[in-house]
């Protein structure tokens, strides 16, 4: 009895020890998982930084391309940006925190928005003065429309094919006439709007001949290709990149092998930093129009990306594991 009491005993001990080991297990997994998850989010902050850096340092570049960029001081932002760049990419770059790179963001703002003084100036001017503009065409138009009973939001009526055709076509036009002289995001909005206009008159035929359908089908891509182009350059707005995207994919829906529309998403696909997609849209045009001269460009530019990421992979996985 003593020998089975001192065996119960020794059982007892065995479990509690068992179960503290177990709890001590538990904590330490608990642990090891919490630091993992602190640093994931980390990772993802420090990312997130890097992206914003090197969305603004794009976004830059593409400033000279814009009206009035000519007055922007070229010859200092160029090696500015590049200088950034290199930065970005090394080892100084690689190792910086979220709070350096942020503070190094924030200088360079000051330093390229010092490059800029004369374009902003002139670009303000001209906003102020296409507002002013705008408000009395619009008022102009709203004056109009009541005069005429229309309201436009609200047009359910059966118009004849040539009445509906030349709204459609009134709409396109003053889209157009909106983004030909946009200065800033405001007008791209507006002429963005006059495009959409345009599509729902155009989606409000009835009974179309082959031949109609045809004419109505070339509009509708030409409002697709003009609304993606504006949604590229309402660059203040968070899916402005999704947005044209869609536009293209709407344009590719009724012509699969237009070029501009393929061109025009593998730009929002790279400034998305999906280049793989933009890779496989600039293939496509190419081989449509081998002639373009504007995508062998944009080819090179995403190649060149994704050379970059590939060698920042290398590079960190070298640091992980040699």
């Amino acid at each position: 009895a003593g020998a089975a009491a001192a065996a119960g005993e020794a059982e007892a001990a065995d479990a509690a020890h068992g179960s503290a080991l177990g709890a001590e297990a538990l904590a330490v997994c608990v642990a090891a998982e919490a630091e993992m998850a602190g640093r994931d989010a980390a990772a993802a902050a420090r990312s997130a930084a890097v992206n914003e850096l090197e969305g603004y340092i794009l976004e830059a570049r593409g400033m000279r391309s814009r009206k009035h960029g000519s007055l922007i001081d070229g010859a200092s932002l160029e090696p500015m940006l590049d200088e950034a760049e290199d930065w970005l990419y090394s080892d100084a770059g690689e190792a910086a925190g979220c709070g350096e790179l942020g503070a190094f963001l924030a200088a360079l703002r000051v330093r390229v928005d010092g490059t800029m003084v004369a374009f902003r100036e002139k670009v303000e001017a001209e906003r102020v003065a296409s507002e002013a503009a705008l408000q009395a065409s619009a008022d102009a138009a709203a004056a109009e429309r009541a005069a005429n009973g229309e309201d436009e939001d609200h047009d359910q009526r059966r118009l004849k094919y040539p009445d509906r055709l030349r709204m459609v076509q009134k709409n396109k036009d003053e889209g157009t006439e909106l983004f030909k002289g946009a200065v800033d995001v405001t007008q791209y909005r507006q002429a963005a709007a006059r495009y959409n206009k345009a599509l729902t008159h155009a989606a409000k035929f009835v009974d179309l001949s082959p031949d109609a359908r045809e004419e109505v089908d070339a509009l509708k891509l030409s409002l697709h290709l003009n609304i993606a182009m504006c949604w590229l350059k309402i660059t203040d707005a968070t899916n402005h990149l999704d947005q044209a995207i869609r536009s293209c994919t709407d344009a590719l829906a009724l012509d699969g092998e237009n070029v501009k529309a393929l061109y025009r998403r593998a730009t929002a696909l790279e400034q998305k930093k999906d280049y793989e997609a933009a890779k496989a849209d600039l293939a496509a045009a190419a081989q449509i129009a081998p002639d373009d001269k504007a995508v062998p460009k944009l080819q090179q530019r995403v190649e060149a990306q994704i050379k970059r990421q590939l060698d920042k992979e290398k590079k960190m996985y070298g640091k992980m594991f040699g």
